[in-house]
């Protein structure tokens, strides 16, 4: 028996069985930090940097939706989830574009990597939007910074 949860008796590649695992409420929320010049950042008004392509920080939070919505298409081996809820917040700190996404939904199994895909693609999303302005861009930090339900709970 393999001792990696995502491998079968024959050491295959297998999705783990949550058929008898409680539903429960879980949630998580990751960040991705974009770093940007500052150039781009005199862009910024309104709350938001407009570009020939539009808003960044909404077109951002409808790709990160998109995205955490499709997670299970993206990542081998994930659950296909139905979200109950998918909510970004998105702020800068100097040139730092601070983007979290907190997804949640009552299921047998979490939505870590829902958050983490969502946060993911927002920021390859402001990369996209901002690189006619300068290639000098760093997607510098993804992370989970909290989930709850199941097993234990993870705080960072």
């Amino acid at each position: 028996m393999s001792d990696f949860s995502h491998l079968d008796a024959q050491g295959n590649p297998a999705m783990v069985d949550v058929g008898k695992k409680a539903i429960t409420r879980r949630t998580a929320r990751a960040q991705s930090i974009v770093v940007l010049t500052d150039e781009i950042m005199q862009q910024l008004t309104g709350g938001d940097i407009q570009t020939k392509k539009g808003p960044v920080f909404q077109t951002a939070i409808i790709a990160g939706t998109m995205a955490a919505k499709r997670t299970s298409d993206l990542i081998p081996l994930c659950h296909p989830l139905g979200l109950d809820s998918c909510k970004f917040s998105v702020k800068t700190e100097g040139n730092e574009v601070i983007i979290e996404c907190t997804t949640s939904l009552e299921a047998k199994t979490g939505v870590e990597m829902e958050a983490l895909v969502g946060a993911s693609v927002a920021a390859l999303t402001v990369y996209d939007m901002c690189k006619a302005f300068s290639h000098d861009l760093i997607i510098k930090e993804t992370r989970l910074l909290e989930k709850t339900g199941g097993k234990q709970d993870f705080q960072r």
